[in-house]
Formats: structure tokens, sequence, C-alpha cells
């Protein structure tokens, strides 16, 4: 990634709608049918935190911070702009958009459909969905939309700098704007366990094996060994969720769809804040889309996690974060499309920061 090559969007990651489905009817079958199998895992945890959920969580994410390259953040000062629609979009805005959007459809629109207390774990997921904003899909985007791939790379490196600063705080604010109580030490955990440790480690992991086997080694060889242990780790993980969840979508199956609207909703609008700002400001296609794809997609695997530790795999809130799952792909792949029959309203130019 580094030096600007990305690969398409893979097989298991362009039916990750259907697999998540799949997982959800497996899930909610082994918790009807064999009970004892969640009763069983539930056993081991520590501070809240599954144990099996957590190294499934690891397995995740890991990859992902091995993508980063934060050398390229040298590149911030010779092309800000489409930067400071990045950091202003997924920071200023987002978190705060999807809680309104979630508030009121859960709390007014659907307000006869899903019980206040329901409502709440709903709006504390969709939270933590609006807070952690896309850090390795978006590279699939980049690529489907023709974008600035160095450039891309900037904008996930600085916003995974971002997220260690400010995702506790806005999370924390925002979920008790909603009335939702605040562990701190879990939510802190949470951020230490499924970012700062996989980020440390992707950044010595790739430091040490670019230096002893080069660069290309590890893009053309020790990357593509990791390829569908995200998609793995990630299908297992909602395996088990869906296990603990069976009781809460047999009794409310409607709540999936219900869930969705202002999800969906959310990610259309953000990207199209992200993508007609940086029309105004003359900002290029090939950085326009990756700024708006970033903000439209989230790092649902940090939301999911950070859902369990907060609220436990059986919970309405981790419920909320794996809808977002759910609708990802095909929302994205819809936005994918826009922006690229759309490329003619932008600059032809091209800017790249790493030949500047």
């Amino acid at each position: 990634m580094g030096r600007g090559k990305t690969v398409g969007i893979g097989f298991f990651e362009k039916y990750l709608s259907l697999w998540v489905v799949l997982c959800m009817v497996a899930g909610v079958m082994i918790g009807t049918y064999l009970p004892g199998i969640p009763k069983f895992l539930s056993r081991f945890e520590y501070a809240q935190v599954s144990i099996p959920i957590a190294i499934l969580i690891w397995l995740m994410i890991y990859p992902m911070m091995l993508k980063v390259d934060f050398q390229s953040i040298k590149d911030v000062r010779k092309n800000p702009k489409g930067l400071y629609v990045t950091w202003i979009t997924n920071w200023l805005i987002k978190p705060f958009t999807m809680f309104a959007i979630a508030w009121l459809f859960f709390f007014v629109f659907f307000k006869a459909l899903i019980p206040t207390e329901l409502a709440r774990d709903y709006l504390a997921g969709a939270i933590l969905l609006g807070a952690a904003p896309c850090t390795a899909m978006v590279f699939v985007w980049s690529h489907l939309t023709k974008g600035n791939a160095a450039y891309t790379v900037v904008q996930v490196a600085t916003n995974d700098l971002i997220i260690l600063i400010a995702f506790t705080p806005i999370v924390a604010f925002l979920l008790g704007v909603g009335g939702v109580k605040i562990p701190w030490d879990t939510l802190i955990l949470s951020v230490v366990l499924f970012v700062v440790i996989p980020l440390a480690a992707g950044i010595l992991t790739r430091n040490t094996v670019i230096r002893s086997r080069g660069i290309d080694h590890f893009e053309q060889r020790f990357i593509p060994k990791f390829r569908n242990i995200t998609v793995l780790g990630l299908l297992l993980t909602l395996v088990i969720i869906f296990s603990f969840q069976g009781e809460v979508i047999l009794n409310n199956p409607l709540h999936i769809v219900l869930i969705a609207v202002p999800l969906v909703l959310q990610t259309f609008m953000i990207f199209f804040i992200a993508y007609f700002t940086s029309k105004i400001l003359g900002l290029p296609h090939n950085i326009a889309a990756p700024a708006g794809m970033i903000g439209a997609s989230n790092f649902f695997e940090l939301a999911v996690a950070v859902a369990i530790s907060l609220f436990g795999a059986n919970s309405p809130a981790a419920l909320a974060t794996i809808v977002g799952v759910l609708t990802e792909v095909p929302v994205m792949l819809v936005l994918v499309k826009i922006a690229n029959n759309t490329s003619k309203w932008f600059p032809s130019r091209i800017d790249e920061p790493d030949k500047a």
C-alpha cells in the first residue's frame, strides 16, 4: 500500500453481506438448538471482555494495521486540502450526525415499534459506528474509484492516529448524551486492546519485515498471506455473537431493518458531504472519491469489538453494530458507482503527494 499498489475487492469481501446473513442464521440456530455452546464460551471473560471474541477480533484488525504506512504522514503538508475534508467530516461531523439521525429514527419515527430501552441500546451501537471511520476497506473503495492510492494511505494513517486520541472522548460524550452509562475503564481498555496493541504490532511487524526482506516482499508476499484472515475472523466472531443474539433476533426480526434505515441514510449523507466539499474546493476526483469513501464507510471491526466489551456479545448494542456490517458492502458499492459516474464533475489533474 505504501507504494500505491492496491487490489480489487476480493471474493469474500464482495459477498460480505451474504456471509453475514449466513453467519446470522448459523449463530441463531446454534443459540437455539445448541445453547450449551454460547453458555460455555461466555465463561471465558476478563474485565467484561470475551477472550475468544477478543482473539478473533485481533485476527480481524491486525492485518489491517499492517497495511498502514505511517511514513506517508510526512506527505501531509504537500496537499492538505483533501486531508482537511477527511478530518473534519470524520471527527467533527460524522459522529454527531450519526447520533442525531439514529436518535430521530429510534426515538421518534420508530417509537411505536422499538421499546425505549432497546432504542437506547441501538443508539449506543450506532454511536460506536459513527465514531469509527474506515481504516482498511477504504483501500478497496479507493482502488475501485481510481483514487490516488498514495494519498489514501496518508488519509488512513492520519485517521488511525486521530482514533487513538478522539475515539474515546467522542464515544463517551455521545453515550452520555444518549443516556447510556459510561463504563470508562472498559471503554479505555477496549481502545487499548483493539487499537493501540494491534496498531503497535502492525507497525513493528511492518518495519521488521521491510528491513529484513524489503518492501516488495512485504507487499507482494507477506501481506497476501493475511488476505482472508480478516474476513474469516469477522465471520467466526459473528457466528458467536449471533449465537448470543438468537433470542433478540427471533423476538424482534423487524428491528434488523429498522436499525439499517438510519445507518444507510447516514452513509449516503456523509459521503456526499465530503464528496461535494471536495468539489467546491477544486480537488481532483482521485482525492475526492477516497475522501468521501473513508467517511462513509466504518471501521466496523472496532465498533463491534467495543460494543462487545462495553455491553456484552448478547447486547442489542452489539447487534446494531453488526447491522452496520450487514449493510456496509452493498451500500459502498452503490457509492462507488455514483463516484465513477460523476468523475467528470471534477478537475482532471492528478495530485500524487509521494511524487511531489
